[in-house]
């Protein structure tokens, strides 16, 4: 058995307050004396990217719909220790999920990490009434630990004399804290979410006052206490991670203001499996790095739309190269980025034009949520083998295994040209046109799901495979 201590930062609903309180937490505790190690529960990129630069230490999601419980577990015990603190982040509410049963919701995943949950509830407008709402969420499932409660949004010392007198009157629940109404600590919300940390001109400045919030306004000394009266973990701490296979490549990654949505874990895995990453920025550097492959994740192209569009060199380069073969992995921002354009409020500026198609952002979602794909015979990265299997049961794939992924978009694709492979069948979802998603040219695929490796996708493998099979056959001429 293992010591892990751990707390759960969860919430009645979403929009209570409780990414800025745990950023704060990770700040305030880091400061305190801890080493913490930051997770989030569920597909996100963003409250990562905070928690990683509160913390100082890389973020890890843990999601029930791309892994298994036994990956959870394995992922956890991995990037937690016992010589620290880890904070998990949920989302939404405690016991939201998609399934009626709650298998997928942040209490399950207490649950199964065995974490005391600490409660944030937005108390706007509501005083007496806080005791039956809380009384009601430990009812229904008393197989959860809620060690503690904050309370934010609280309008006045008055209000909070009663609320305290409340909780105290009819719960055993202790307070940990209680933040008062206050914007500027507030970290903005765009249409995909918050901003991403590395958009805030004072980033630093909105985690050291989030930071300084927290030390005024919680017990910390209790929340370490709670943290380190966790049980210990019957969880097998995982092997070594894989080790390469083959010769090592170099995979460009664009990381900065326009792109940034890469899980942790993906890239240590594509490290793992032999290849050397090398990062670069789409609105600054000149020339595409020398590189045998690319992977372009998620971001906000549409912000930066006239940097992108004014560094023409990148722009051509990348062009050039993909048509003479390079292999390109480009997930939702970058799909955007290799069409020929991006359109939106009015205007509208050219892009890569690897992909023969345009971009326009929309004032709706145009695909949001968990997506169910199955993969065609034009899938780039399938080996010979699996080329083969496909031929023999001529082409079709109804009976390919569902990929469990998520997406969520405001952009579509207009004017494509006539004949597009696409690399899946959207069996769940919207992707590019409701029925198919992943465009497949020359040696790019590019899709608006986004993908997480994981033992029942393994796309890290398969892409760095497929990597090294372009860099041989090209060696070879």
């Amino acid at each position: 058995m293992t010591s892990r201590p751990r707390l759960y930062i969860s919430a009645a609903h979403k929009s209570s307050g409780k990414t800025t309180l745990a950023i704060g937490l990770c700040a305030a505790l880091s400061e305190f004396g801890s080493i913490i190690y930051p997770f989030k529960k569920g597909p996100d990129y963003i409250d990562p990217m905070w928690l990683s630069r509160a913390s100082g230490r890389p973020c890890y999601n843990l999601d029930f719909n791309t892994q298994t419980s036994d990956e959870i577990e394995q992922l956890f015990m991995a990037k937690s220790g016992a010589d620290g603190l880890s904070i998990i982040e949920g989302n939404k509410g405690l016991y939201d999920g998609l399934d009626v049963e709650g298998s997928d919701s942040n209490a399950a995943m207490a649950l199964l990490l065995d974490a005391p949950v600490v409660l944030v509830l937005d108390v706007g407008g509501i005083t007496r009434g806080v005791a039956p709402l809380l009384l009601g969420y430990q009812s229904f499932d008393p197989r959860i630990n809620i060690a503690g409660v904050i309370l934010n949004k609280v309008g006045s010392p008055r209000v909070e004399r009663k609320l305290r007198a409340v909780l105290e009157r009819y719960t055993d629940v202790p307070v940990l804290g209680v933040v008062g109404r206050d914007e500027s600590l507030e970290v903005r919300e765009r249409h995909l979410g918050l901003t991403p940390p590395g958009e805030v001109g004072e980033v630093d400045n909105i985690i050291e006052r989030l930071r300084a919030m927290v030390r005024q306004d919680v017990d910390l000394d209790k929340i370490q206490v709670i943290a380190q009266q966790t049980r210990d973990l019957e969880f097998a701490i995982p092997a070594a991670s894989f080790s390469s296979d083959g010769d090592s490549v170099r995979i460009g990654i664009v990381r900065d203001r326009a792109f940034g949505f890469y899980y942790s874990d993906d890239l240590e895995m594509l490290e793992s499996l032999g290849a050397k990453l090398i990062y670069f920025d789409a609105t600054k550097d000149a020339k595409l790095p020398e590189v045998d492959g690319l992977f372009i994740g998620g971001g906000f192209p549409e912000t930066h739309m006239a940097e992108l569009e004014a560094n023409k060199s990148l722009r051509a380069d990348i062009a050039a190269r993909a048509e003479a073969g390079l292999p390109i992995y480009a997930e939702c921002g970058g799909l955007m980025y290799l069409t020929r354009s991006i359109s939106w409020e009015g205007r509208r500026f050219e892009m890569v034009g690897a992909i023969d198609a345009d971009t326009v952002m929309n004032e709706k979602p145009q695909g949001r949520g968990l997506v169910q794909l199955q993969e065609t015979e034009h899938h780039p990265w399938a080996a010979d083998n699996e080329k083969l299997d496909y031929a023999m049961h001529g082409g079709q794939d109804e009976d390919a295994p569902l990929i469990a992924a998520h997406e969520f978009h405001y952009a579509g694709l207009c004017n494509l040209g006539d004949e597009v492979r696409y690399a899946y069948r959207v069996k769940r979802g919207a992707g590019i046109d409701g029925l198919n998603d992943g465009i497949v040219h020359r040696n790019i695929l590019a899709s608006f799901t986004h993908l997480r490796n994981s033992a029942r996708v393994s796309w890290a493998r398969r892409f760095i495979g497929f990597v090294r099979r372009c860099k041989q056959r090209k060696g070879s001429n």
